[in-house]
């Protein structure tokens, strides 16, 4: 038979109302608390979460939407916001917007209906509209690895711009002028990635050629073709810039496939050190980010909204990158 709240009330000799408080949330004196809590392992006493929630209004349990599950960047950060909530004793519900804005805010009213207590989100859109129903309901909302026009909210990121600026300007040290970059033009990301590599070349006083950007969507198909056809120009550039982990996977494939080689033929560098500098015997230089401190982050700004149920001016986290040097840049000596 499973244990009830009065065999807890027995082993500890505490009130009722004392281990009620303590199950519905509330805060007991740190001894009854060590004591409840030995009672209900010793007992194997299940929490019913759902009575809890109709007394408390909270279900312990915190919405996570991503562009797309597909991403190994929503991968790592899903792992890392599920380790801080699972320490805290929440549980997450995840939803996949699939790279589409109206399922995004499909998923933002699915998990409101779900009577989460906050929400996680990595957009795909660029205006914070699909965000209203949960802020007329009072859900908090912390983003992660952008921000959204329109509306302001709790933020953990990385400077973009400043991220690839500092790339680009490390392909240009190494001698590179000719220089061309993959990136998303649908995506946040991507699009600032891409104002930072344009001010590094316009601060260097390069051209960059039309031919050599290539946007569109931020997957490995769209990284393998935009890197073939950079190849078969007449005039190739000697270095490119990959704003994200799958465009550089699929850049890479392309370079493999061309039966040309890095760094001897292309200079490459690209975001996001997951597996590839592991499976790779040319090592790539990698802008890398905090991903473990980014996603440890949002779940602590998100618990705090939640926790203590207070509005304050929205706070914004932008954590710093770095570049992990591998063997991917050819130095080129320019004449005169």
């Amino acid at each position: 038979m499973a244990a009830t709240i009065k065999d807890i009330k027995e082993l500890t000799g505490l009130s009722l109302a004392t281990i009620s408080k303590y199950l519905n949330g509330g805060n007991v004196l740190p001894e009854n608390r060590e004591k409840i809590e030995a009672a209900i392992k010793k007992l194997h006493y299940e929490v019913n979460e759902i009575a809890r929630g109709l007394v408390t209004n909270k279900t312990r349990t915190i919405g996570v939407i991503v562009y797309s599950i597909d991403s190994l960047f929503n991968g790592v950060i899903l792992k890392y916001i599920g380790d801080e909530l699972k320490k805290n004793g929440y549980g997450m519900l995840i939803c996949d917007s699939r790279n589409d804005a109206e399922t995004e805010a499909e998923n933002v009213k699915f998990l409101l209906s779900k009577r989460v207590d906050g929400i996680i989100v990595v957009p795909i859109s660029h205006k914070a509209d699909f965000l209203k129903p949960a802020k007329a309901a009072k859900v908090p909302v912390v983003l992660i690895d952008r921000s959204l026009d329109g509306d302001e909210y709790d933020c953990v990121r990385i400077n973009n711009e400043a991220a690839a600026k500092k790339a680009t300007n490390l392909l240009i040290e190494n001698g590179h002028r000719k220089i061309g970059i993959i990136c998303s033009s649908v995506e946040y990301t991507g699009i600032r990635r891409k104002d930072g590599f344009f001010e590094a070349m316009r601060q260097a006083g390069l051209e960059v050629p039309d031919e050599y950007v290539r946007t569109n969507r931020h997957d490995m198909g769209f990284g393998h073709n935009a890197m073939k056809e950079l190849l078969e120009l007449k005039d190739p550039p000697t270095a490119v810039l990959t704003s994200n982990y799958e465009l550089t996977l699929g850049a890479i494939m392309a370079v493999n496939e061309s039966g040309v080689k890095y760094p001897d033929d292309i200079s490459i560098i690209g975001f996001d050190d997951l597996i590839l500098s592991q499976v790779l015997q040319t090592k790539v230089c990698i802008v890398v980010q905090p991903m473990k401190e980014m996603g440890t982050r949002a779940a602590e700004l998100l618990l705090t909204r939640v926790q203590n149920g207070k509005q304050s001016t929205p706070t914004e986290v932008v954590m710093s990158t770095k570049i992990i040097e591998g063997d991917s840049i050819k130095k080129i000596k320019n004449r005169g």
